[in-house]
């Protein structure tokens, strides 16, 4: 029995140089810890979601939305009520 052709040639394996390997173990290094997460969800009508971009701004909704979520649960009225004046002076 012969051999199989093949007509792909591997790609030679490149190696990173020295210097950018230790920025990258360095960069891990720097990294802080990340808090244990979990996922709370809940449905919004498309109006209430709307608005609640309108008032976070741009790529900040999720932020938002948990930062007063939280300042509510935690009964923290002094937070909420500048989150709010925060978003009123925005608009």
């Amino acid at each position: 029995m012969s051999k199989a052709k093949t007509t792909k040639k591997e790609a030679p394996k490149t190696r990173k140089p020295a210097k950018a390997a230790a920025q990258a173990i360095e960069r891990e290094e720097k990294k802080t810890p990340r808090e244990a997460l979990c996922v709370f969800a809940f449905r919004l009508t498309e109006d209430e979601r709307d608005a609640i971009h309108k008032a976070a701004g741009p790529a900040k909704a999720s932020k938002f939305a948990r930062t007063l979520l939280v300042a509510a649960a935690r009964n923290d009225e002094t937070a909420v009520k500048a989150i709010m004046r925060a978003v009123q002076t925005e608009a």
